[in-house]
């Protein structure tokens, strides 16, 4: 779904907080989710995503504010008669059940007819293509199949959301795209709100319209998969985000770009907001590592430190590269493999990293 100002909330967060005893699990949270998008809850352990989504789910209650579907308070209301449900990371299908009557188990729930709750199963068999796995057990299932039973079993009720517990987690890495593709096209074939929780940004970043990071029971930025990825709001979310490179220093010069002063030399930036920026100001000088060129003699380019070689990541075509600058500190870059063929980089040897003024972020000094 491409979000527009037209869309209309079917979830809302109104000032919602939970606290367990003492701990403050969700600071004041205050989120719309809109009616037919993808959302993906994102952040590390411990920063309050799953807390929100089971509060939603009906499965904790909020401590303080309201949340509303469709404009109805549902503070109160318990989980199944929400009809929000959830696909869990461990699934949780019932291992005494074939796999027909772990999907028909929800209509029987709402004591819908034998015959319709079995035809209504088996279209979603046929349509997750596991219809001739019916009457197996679930003990029989690979985990890419019993993920399709489990998607199958939330959606045959015909839901209006969707919630997902990160469901992926347990499944090979290859049957993770694969799955990542299943969602995708199933969200945008149904118009169905999914709200998915995770810690890995490939799989919010992938499938997602909008993104909502989150750190310490509190909201970091809403956005984009794109936005969020090229302009972090926060320090925090440029180190959580991406590979990016951060030198804080100050403003030495103001004027169509901006030079700033670091530990490490200095370096030209365009404005890249409304923000009035003053001479003396302390910022953050964000360089995600794909934007960043290399060579192994100093550039003639305005932005261009010295760095040492330290290691390297291989991934497919393309290569991460550790460097430790002057003072110590990591830098990374991002480059394909066959750019890099020509290069002597051996542990210790130095090269010099670049980019343009156009490419680098600024944030607040300090994470603001």
């Amino acid at each position: 779904m491409n979000q527009t100002s037209a869309a209309r909330p079917l979830v809302s967060f109104d000032g919602v907080s939970k606290h367990y005893g003492s701990v403050v699990a969700v600071h004041t949270m205050n989120l719309e989710i809109y009616e037919g998008e993808f959302l993906a809850l994102m952040g590390p352990s411990g920063c309050g995503k799953t807390t929100s989504l089971r509060m939603l789910a009906g499965l904790e209650e909020p401590s303080e504010g309201e949340i509303r579907l469709d404009g109805q308070r549902i503070n109160e209301i318990s989980s199944i008669e929400r009809d929000t449900p959830m696909v869990w990371q461990s699934l949780a299908l019932f291992p005494f059940l074939s796999v027909q009557k772990n999907v028909e188990f929800g209509l029987k729930m709402r004591a819908i007819a034998v015959e319709e709750r079995r035809q209504r199963a088996r279209k979603w068999l046929e349509r997750m293509e596991i219809l001739e796995l019916a009457e197996r057990d679930i003990s029989q299932l690979s985990g890419g199949q019993r993920q399709r039973v489990a998607l199958a079993r939330s959606l045959v009720t015909e839901p209006r959301i969707l919630l997902l517990d990160e469901p992926l987690t347990a499944l090979d890495a290859n049957l993770v795209v694969r799955m990542q593709g299943v969602l995708a096209r199933l969200q945008k074939e149904l118009g169905i709100t999914f709200v998915y929780v995770t810690h890995s940004q490939s799989e919010a970043f992938a499938m997602s319209d909008r993104v909502v990071i989150m750190s310490q029971g509190r909201i970091e930025q809403i956005g984009s998969p794109k936005a969020i990825y090229r302009s972090p709001a926060s320090r925090f979310v440029a180190d959580f985000v991406g590979a990016n490179n951060i030198l804080s220093g100050s403003i030495t010069e103001t004027g169509e770009d901006l030079k700033i002063s670091t530990a490490v030399g200095e370096f030209h930036c365009e404005k890249n907001s409304d923000r009035d920026f003053n001479t003396g100001d302390t910022l953050d000088l964000v360089i995600s590592a794909d934007l960043v060129q290399i060579s192994m003699e100093g550039p003639e380019v305005q932005n261009s430190l010295r760095c040492r070689f330290i290691s390297e990541e291989f991934v497919g075509s393309i290569v991460t590269i550790f460097a430790e600058l002057e003072d110590g500190s990591d830098f990374k870059v991002q480059a394909r493999q066959r750019d890099l063929a020509n290069m002597a980089l051996e542990e210790g040897a130095a090269f010099f990293a670049s980019w343009n003024a156009a490419d680098a972020h600024l944030i607040g000094g300090n994470g603001a």
